[in-house]
């Protein structure tokens, strides 16, 4: 039966638009379970109502017509309690509703399922049978485990299928794709899809400008591809033994076979461009193969992907001529990367989106110093559909909207004028102090990572860096820096915040930061092998770090060294020894200046309850709350599926916040804190409350987050946080806040999803 399963998954995934894929779900459904009939009812997002869709043995005639209302019939039962519904004679069900003209009266056995994506019910797959009786365990096991398989297709399939109509017929569905918050913002924009080098599955859809150009190009391509196979044939031909030769016959004979030739050909005298129509060629070939039982064929997708990738390569090294952006690019890819994003001229981009990654990719910490929107992980995107498509992002709650109602539309204008004029209002705070109405002052220090960050801090009126992110530059090469390139990227980043701190992180990698030349596989990365673990395993790059750091400091004393994913004490201690261990062989080698001061990250657990024991070891501590809040609420930040369990008001979360306030304070150790909370309003007036010395956060939160806090009195925020300790729930904490945001004329800092 899993075999039966991951065909049937395969097949569908194949699937060219949504009313395809229900068609085969319904027909190999049916066989694989040899019922009389099986049928697919789709929730409609605008009525509520549950559609009959797709079906093998009722009346297909009514496929688009019968619907049902939400709650009614036995569709809407299942719907509703979000279970499965088993019964032996339907029609006694009291929930049972007849639809005439589907043809379902001979049927009595039914057995439903939902189908849920996202804790979304997107619809629900029903069997049926003549004869009354129960459908047993394993056919209720195995409908359930199909229907779980298959709502994320079905729901890709879903706006695939939005984005398809939209383009034929000019208008489509609304669809909102839910991803990552990568950078805040909201961009309003024309989609330019970004493809990896010779990637079939990466290709844009767009129409040919010049057909003749396309077509001679292709014939180029595959005739480049023969020379090129030919070749190594030749080479190799006295080493290998004739069978081996023939695979290479195999590759002459798909690249001579006229019907993949002469598909791509046809496909780009329709319009489409040669890249887009042999993606498409190649890949229906592919899947062909794929579905095939034996082994053998099977493997031949192999063999077709391989050289549809190489003639690909080919079209992609003669598609050399420059590109032009629209004003409003919003640039969008599998996986977006920091050097494509150098691609676009900075005017014409407004936003950013990518079906893979992270809100730490270093796309998106480039993508928060620049102020560019960004959304990441929306992984339902069908993206190589939306060339030159408007789209919209709203990077604050990370989300992407196709065919948005003009009404929808019109509020994400408004927010995104509102942002504009919140921005210009912003400069007049630069040089002006971050302190309450009752004269309590709060340094505000950025984060960053790369020099381009320098320009924007200093403008927004940074004083001070609390977090500079040391792996940047060691992810942007393809080997390890030496020590003296270390040294002059941190003397750069020291000289340019001069005399302001700079708090610098020694190397933190591994989870979702991986060196390319350094690979780190692990099974479940963020409980392993990274931050202070990697470094003091490998004390050659700790120490080449840390002298740099100081040699870099040398005449200026604005360096400050920080320890990150430091979880107990003895860790600390090693790492302080390394650390003046290098000082005092700096000193005898003729480098001048103190040791700088040292601090460490809270950002497990663990260092929740040993923060007191950990701030009698150093110089300064740092929260980093994105990490303490994974690792809190056991919940991947980077992951869209539980996006929304991610909550940094969390009242665990509120509640170790206070914890470490209270145990450096009790060893008069300054605390400061460098994770997201920080940069965001709301956060900054509990954190405030709190007895936090420091905010770090990045460039583009600072202004707003100077904004409110000269908006408060010290005294409203600590009453304001007693008020909330007291609450249990997240969403209500936030709407507390939220509320006295609007109770001190702050609602422009208020950013509530938009459907």
């Amino acid at each position: 039966m899993l075999e039966t399963l991951r065909n049937i998954v395969q097949e569908v995934n194949s699937a060219e638009s949504l009313d395809d894929a229900l068609s085969i779900i319904v027909r190999r459904v049916r066989d694989a379970m040899k019922t009389e009939v099986c049928s697919v009812y789709m929730r409609d997002s605008s009525s509520g109502r549950y559609i009959f869709q797709a079906t093998e043995g009722l009346n297909r005639e009514q496929i688009g017509v019968a619907s049902l209302a939400a709650g009614d019939g036995l569709v809407g039962l299942v719907a509703e309690r979000e279970e499965p519904v088993n019964l032996e004679n339907a029609e006694n069900h009291p929930s049972f509703q007849f639809l005439p003209d589907l043809g379902e009266e001979q049927f009595h056995a039914f057995l439903g399922v939902p189908i849920i994506h996202q804790r979304d019910v997107l619809g629900v797959l029903v069997v049926q049978q003549t004869h009354q009786r129960r459908f047993d365990e394993s056919d209720e096991a195995f409908l359930v485990t199909m229907s779980a398989q298959l709502a994320g297709v079905i729901a890709h399939a879903q706006v695939t299928g939005t984005v398809h109509q939209d383009l034929r017929a000019g208008e489509g569905a609304p669809a909102k794709i839910n991803g990552v918050p990568g950078a805040p913002g909201i961009a309003i924009g024309t989609a330019v899809v970004v493809s990896p080098i010779a990637d079939l599955y990466a290709v844009p859809q767009r129409q040919a400008e010049d057909r003749r150009h396309e077509l001679r190009a292709f014939g180029e391509a595959l005739q480049s591809v023969r020379k090129d196979i030919q070749a190594v044939a030749d080479n190799l031909g006295s080493e290998l033994n004739p069978e081996d030769h023939a695979l290479f016959d195999v590759y002459l004979g798909i690249l001579d076979d006229s019907a993949i030739g002469v598909e791509v050909i046809r496909r780009i005298k329709g319009g489409q461009w040669a890249q887009g129509a042999l993606s498409q060629v190649m890949i229906e070939h592919i899947r062909h193969f794929e579905r095939m039982e034996h082994s053998y064929l099977k493997e031949r997708a192999v063999d077709v992907k391989d050289l549809g990738t190489r003639v690909l390569a080919y079209l992609q090294a003669e598609d050399i001529e420059e590109r032009s952006y629209p004003d409003q690019t919003i640039m969008v890819g599998e996986e977006l990367t920091a050097s494509s994003l150098g691609e676009i001229p900075r005017e014409k981009l407004v936003g950013l989106i990518s079906v893979r990654g992270s809100g730490n990719s270093h796309v998106a910490i480039l993508a928060r110093a620049m102020g560019v929107p960004t959304v990441m992980g929306a992984v339902d995107l069908p993206y190589t559909r939306l060339q030159d498509r408007e789209v919209i992002i709203d990077g604050y709650n990370g989300t992407v909207h196709l065919n948005p109602l003009p009404a929808v539309k019109q509020r994400f204008q408004e927010v995104l004028d509102q942002d504009r004029a919140l921005t210009r209002d912003l400069e007049s705070l630069r040089d002006l102090p971050c302190e309450t109405l009752d004269g309590h002052r709060m340094p505000l220090w950025v984060n960053t990572g790369l020099m381009a960050d320098v320009t924007r801090s200093l403008e927004q009126g940074a004083e001070g860096v609390g977090l500079y992110r040391t792996e940047v530059p060691f992810l942007l090469r393809d080997r390890f820096p030496s020590e003296e390139e270390q040294r002059q990227i941190y003397r750069n980043q020291l000289e340019a915040f001069a005399p302001r701190p700079v708090t610098m992180r020694t190397l933190d990698i591994g989870g979702d930061k991986a060196l390319s030349y350094f690979p780190i596989e692990e099974d479940n990365p963020f409980l392993g092998w990274r931050g202070i673990r990697v470094t003091l395993d490998h004390p050659e790059i700790f120490l080449a770090q840390i002298r740099a750091m100081i040699k870099a400091n040398e005449g200026l004393g604005n360096l400050r060294i920080m320890l990150p994913m430091v979880c107990n004490i003895s860790e600390l201690e090693e790492a302080l020894e390394l650390i003046h261990r290098s000082h005092r062989e700096l000193l005898q080698e003729g480098i001048s200046g103190e040791l700088p001061p040292i601090g460490v990250m809270v950002e497990v657990p663990a260092a929740v309850y040993q923060a007191r024991a950990m701030a009698k070891r150093v110089d300064f501590m740092s929260v980093g709350s994105n990490d303490l809040t994974q690792y809190l609420l056991a919940v991947d930040r980077n992951n869209a599926r539980v996006a929304d369990l991610y909550h940094s008001l969390h009242p665990a979360v509120l509640q170790a916040l206070v914890a470490v306030a209270e145990a450096s304070r009790a060893e008069d150790v300054p605390i400061g804190i460098c994770g997201e909370l920080a940069g965001d309003p709301e956060g900054a007036v509990l954190l405030l409350a709190m007895g936090y010395d420091i905010l770090s956060m990045n460039a583009t939160s600072l202004p707003k987050v100077k904004k409110a806090l000269r908006n408060v009195h010290l005294s409203e925020a600590r009453d304001l946080l007693k008020e909330v300790m007291l609450l249990d729930k997240a969403d209500d904490i936030h709407q507390r806040l939220q509320q006295f945001l609007s109770e001190h004329g702050m609602q422009q800092f208020i950013h509530n999803p938009l459907d």
